[in-house]
């Protein structure tokens, strides 16, 4: 039976109802979080999805309701065998819609550390076919411009101790 409070007597809407509808009809967004990871030389990890043409940073998307730090730590667990707590926040990314994508992707760049040269690193064979660490001056041959800008940012933020915000039109 429901909650005599809720329901007024002529039956209308409840205020927690009509609040729930209102956030059901607001827009949406994609969220995804990765972290940078380095080599002691500095070079950035990059992994190399099999379901894309260009390489990225070990994370991915979000499940729903789920913490940005918590997904990072999730994807990267999931992706590369890693179980890291992960560090500063340093860039958040908003990309607009585009043909393929009807709804914004904000992405979360957490500082994954430095990786000690012996480090195992454990692919996930269902989604990455490889991994390399890149020079940060070879990023551009990796990694398409907006994933090339984020990564340089974060490495950026990294030294100088700060989270930058970096939408992409």
């Amino acid at each position: 039976m429901p909650d005599a409070a809720r329901i007024t007597p002529d039956g209308d809407q409840t205020a927690a109802s009509r609040e729930a509808a209102w956030f059901a009809q607001l827009s949406s967004v994609v969220l995804a979080a990765a972290a940078l990871f380095t080599d002691p030389a500095g070079r950035v990890l990059l992994v190399k999805p099999n379901y894309r043409d260009h390489w990225s940073l070990a994370g991915g998307i979000l499940e729903h309701g789920e913490p940005p730090h918590v997904g990072c730590r999730r994807e990267v667990s999931e992706e590369i065998g890693l179980d890291i707590e992960p560090g500063p926040l340093l860039v958040i990314a908003w990309v607009a819609p585009d043909g393929i994508r009807n709804r914004p992707i904000v992405h979360f760049v957490f500082d994954g550390g430095v990786l000690a040269d012996d480090t195992p690193i454990r692919l996930q064979e269902s989604e990455l076919d490889d991994y390399r660490f890149v020079e940060a001056g070879d990023l551009d041959r990796h990694l398409p411009p907006l994933i090339a800008a984020r990564v340089a940012v974060a490495l950026r933020g990294r030294e100088a101790g700060a989270t930058a915000y970096l939408p992409w039109p």
